[in-house]
C-alpha cells in the first residue's frame, strides 16, 4: 500500500509556519513508500478544498521517477527541476510555478491535501501544466494513490 508522510507535520496535524505564506513558503519534506510495481511516473497535487472560491491548487508536480522516495524541504520553484530531483512543475492557482503554501483568509483552519499518484505510464507533459491538464492526462493510468492532510489557520 503506497503512503505519503512528512517529518514536518503528521496526518491531520498543523502545517508549520515555514511551509506557509506567513513563513518562508517552502515546500515541506515528504516521504513516499510502497510505490507499486509497474509505476513509471509519480505525480503530486496539493490543494485546499476549504477555500472560499472552491478547491484551490497549491502545487502541481509530475514526471517524478518511480524510484524517488522523498522530497527535501524547499524545492526550487522552477518549471523544470534537475536537482535535487528530476521533475516538472505546473502552474498553481496563485498563477505561479512550484509550491505556494497555505495562505487562507483569517478564520477556521483549512485542510491541505498532499495527493501522491503512481502512474503506469510516462505522461510526457510539458512543464507548466495545470491540475486539470494533469488529471486529464492521468485518466486510466493511476495504479494507486495516497494522501496526507495537514491543516493551517491564520489568527
Amino acid at each position: 500500500m503506497m503512503s505519503i508522510s512528512s517529518t514536518a507535520f503528521s496526518n491531520g496535524g498543523p502545517i508549520p509556519r515555514a511551509h506557509t505564506c506567513d513563513g518562508a513558503d517552502q515546500s515541506p519534506p515528504l516521504r513516499f513508500s510502497g510505490i507499486p510495481e509497474g509505476t513509471k511516473e509519480l505525480a503530486l497535487i496539493v490543494d485546499d478544498p476549504d477555500a472560499p472560491v472552491g478547491v484551490f491548487v497549491h502545487w502541481v508536480l509530475y514526471g517524478l521517477p518511480p524510484d524517488v522516495t522523498s522530497l527535501p524541504s524547499g524545492l526550487p520553484k522552477d518549471p523544470t527541476l534537475a536537482k535535487p530531483i528530476r521533475a516538472l512543475q505546473g502552474v498553481n492557482d496563485f498563477r505561479k510555478t512550484g509550491y505556494n503554501g497555505p495562505c487562507p483568509p483569517r478564520g477556521p483552519a483549512h485542510r491541505y491535501f498532499f495527493k501522491l499518484y503512481a502512474l503506469d505510464t510516462q505522461l510526457n507533459l510539458p512543464a507548466g501544466a495545470t491540475k486539470a491538464v494533469l488529471l486529464k492526462a492521468m485518466e486510466g493510468h493511476v495504479l494507486q494513490e495516497a494522501s496526507l492532510m495537514g491543516t493551517y489557520a491564520r489568527a
